[in-house]
């Protein structure tokens, strides 16, 4: 018998409320457990514990306990009567069994599908522009044969011997705290409560069955790599009569031969001659929509960076359109005929011999306008 205050015990107070106690002992189960507390004296100081809430958590023996003391609630000299006390909440909560409690989840409540995943892989210029894409996925379905009952047409399911149709069986164990159930998923009928003693033939009793479906999705403009979209309601059908689950879709886009992506512009490395570098000039540039004019000024150096505005990427939530980055690299011929060696030979009699050391590099240049 516990010699101390029971509010001491559970460390509140006598104007305390049944949830402030009940949050108080919680706490203190955590703690004192003899399952987690390896304490020599963890059984003794939980024996306490749960003779404190037994007497708090009950309306009648609390105010017997309040005007009496533990003469109150001791009667003849007997330990308080717990028999009464529900706490197959709380040890629900942390050990995974009950006292012959509620708050447990039924196995046969209705269950949301699994979800599921596929990956699709597109062409870059499918991934800029949007595409509606043809999938094919292989998901559980209600069966068509049995409705979804697992069991031949014309026959229906029984109840359960084992569990009497609960769906769950309990075992009784005796612990320090007396007699404590732990319910577990009935054997026979994996928790449905029913036997099927004739199995639909289609389905072989699951009340699904697989399938492949096609699905054409609509893919927005501007999806990148690793963008995932998600499919309400396409996942695996719902155990019970639960919700289906999801189908998340991700997205590959395959390598272009010269257009490469950042954020939502692109990026095309574009070769001019050593006259149009030196000269100027007015070219065609390559891009997602077609070609674009492009006028090279006089004296354009290698690693010089122009920008298309707007021929970039659609922002995948439409918040506009990225630009194209057009990156001049200056191609020095390697085999010149004799003509070209000679017409060379005199420019470099008027270009000197000097030679500069460069104050920034090619990679300092692309940092600063793409910004890292």
């Amino acid at each position: 018998m516990a010699t101390r205050d029971y509010y001491e015990i559970l460390g509140v107070n006598k104007n305390s409320s049944p949830d402030e106690i009940k949050s108080a002992f919680r706490n203190l189960a955590r703690k004192h457990h003899p399952d987690v507390n390896k304490a020599s004296d963890a059984e003794a100081v939980f024996k306490e514990m749960n003779e404190a809430y037994g007497v708090l958590s009950d309306p009648e023996k609390r105010a017997a306990y309040d005007r009496y003391g533990h003469a109150g609630v001791n009667g003849m000299g007997g330990m308080p009567d717990f028999t009464t006390v529900d706490f197959s909440d709380i040890f629900e909560e942390f050990f995974g069994f009950g006292m012959g409690g509620g708050g447990r989840r039924k196995p046969n409540a209705p269950r949301r599908g699994a979800d599921l995943n596929y990956a699709t892989t597109l062409t870059f210029e499918e991934s800029v522009f949007g595409v509606e894409k043809e999938i094919e996925i292989t998901r559980d379905e209600i069966c068509t044969t049995c409705r979804g009952s697992g069991a031949e047409p014309g026959t229906s399911p029984t109840r359960c011997a084992t569990c009497g149709g609960r769906g769950e069986v309990r075992q009784t164990r005796q612990t320090f705290l007396g007699a404590m159930v732990q319910v577990t998923t009935c054997p026979t009928c994996g928790g449905s409560g029913e036997v099927i003693s004739s199995p639909c033939h289609t389905c072989k009793g699951r009340g699904q069955e697989r399938k492949n479906v096609k699905k054409v999705v609509a893919i927005p403009a501007g999806v990148d790599n690793g963008t995932q979209i998600r499919l309400s309601g396409e996942g695996q059908a719902g155990i019970n009569g639960g919700p289906n689950g999801n189908l998340y879709l991700e997205i590959r886009v395959k390598d272009h031969a010269y257009f490469h992506r950042k954020n939502d512009d692109i990026l095309l490395d574009l070769k001019i001659n050593i006259a149009q570098a030196a000269l100027g000039a007015e070219i065609e540039v390559p891009t997602v929509e077609g070609t674009a004019k492009l006028n090279i000024p006089a004296g354009t150096q290698t690693g010089k960076i122009f920008r298309l505005k707007g021929k970039g990427v659609p922002n995948v939530r439409g918040a506009g359109k990225g630009d194209q980055m057009v990156i001049i690299n200056v191609d020095v011929p390697q085999h010149l005929n004799p003509q070209q060696r000679e017409l060379f030979e005199q420019l470099a009699k008027t270009l000197g011999t000097e030679v500069r050391p460069q104050e920034k590099s090619f990679l300092d240049i692309l940092k600063e306008v793409l910004g890292g």
